[in-house]
């Protein structure tokens, strides 16, 4: 049997200051925005939460009050930690918001309120899961898995394989209208009954939840996830409420990782490979998620109740 040998020529295409497995925000990124809901500085006022360990933050801190709510129309929650796990991951996660705090929110949305909470793999479904259950959500604290994810890691949803048409994925017009969405893993929560679905498990999927016994030894369970979501929306009282399972497919980050590979043989049992190792595009700046920034600015037209947007 012959003996084949591979030749491998690497580049490296990476900042000297970037390090290995280091996840930074592409700047250069752009959305493109054809049709702005609002002119600049009149449309709806938006807080983003960074007072609960959150990874994905802009910046602001404080807890959540009547007082501290009073004057917001749209309110972001994401990847939201108790102080205990802001450094440590392990299992069990507390809730990351006080009882206080999750009435205060929950009687802030009935009232007119718009709550966009975005909770990506464990350990965060566990700290916001008292908040969630305010409004009828339901999440597994396990990383979720859809049964028509590809093993090379290509995670999408589009029309055959999970991404509902609703008001959401139709948007205003055919121009803003989503077919295919990309996710990066994340987790996966069941909705109340009169949620809208955007983005739902089909057969076959499942998440790996952790959960600690009496002891704080760490049990990990299959949980079938089939008919649960990664994205919905409902309605509270007179607010609305935005719900995703994953965070990542909202940024837009660059990620050390192979960007390109090519064989090329070069006589018998050789094999010369070509590696270009370089920044990886991922969330709304990637090839598969190109449409992420469309579902993203659909959401947020139907939590601030844009013109045009239907109800």
């Amino acid at each position: 049997m012959s003996k084949r040998t591979l030749v491998t020529f690497v580049l490296l295409l990476m900042a000297p200051a970037i390090a290995p497995a280091q996840q930074v925000a592409d700047v250069k990124y752009k959305p493109p925005l054809p049709r702005p809901a609002y002119e600049a500085g009149k449309g709806p006022r938006v807080a983003i939460d960074e007072k609960h360990h959150n990874f994905h933050t802009a910046e602001g801190r404080q807890p959540f009050s009547a007082e501290s709510l009073k004057d917001v129309d749209v309110l972001v929650i994401s990847n939201a930690l108790h102080e205990s796990n802001a450094e440590d991951w392990s299992t069990p996660g507390p809730s990351a918001f006080t009882k206080d705090e999750i009435a205060a929110v929950h009687s802030w949305v009935e009232k007119g309120g718009s709550l966009f909470l975005i909770v990506d793999h464990p350990p965060f479904p566990a700290a916001a899961s008292d908040l969630a259950k305010a409004f009828g959500v339901e999440f597994v604290n396990g990383r979720a898995t859809a049964g028509h994810w590809k093993p090379d890691g290509t995670d999408t949803f589009e029309r055959e394989t999970g991404l509902k048409d609703s008001i959401i994925t139709r948007g205003r017009s055919e121009e803003e209208k989503v077919t295919k969405v990309a996710t990066y893993s994340g987790s996966a929560f069941k909705p109340p009954k009169a949620a809208i679905p955007i983005m739902e498990f089909g057969p076959k999927s499942e998440a790996r939840e952790r959960k600690a016994d009496e002891k704080g030894k760490i049990e990990i369970r299959t949980v079938p996830i089939e008919g649960w979501c990664q994205g919905a929306v409902m309605k509270e009282g007179e607010g609305r409420v935005a719900v995703f399972g994953e965070a990542g497919m909202f940024t837009a980050q660059q990620v050390p990782g192979v960007v390109w590979r090519f064989d090329l043989p070069v006589g018998e049992g050789m094999m010369f490979r070509m590696v270009l190792f370089g920044q990886e595009r991922f969330g709304m700046n990637a090839r598969e998620g190109k449409q992420n920034h469309q579902l993203l600015l659909n959401v947020t037209h139907w939590l601030s109740r844009a013109e045009g947007m239907a109800d």
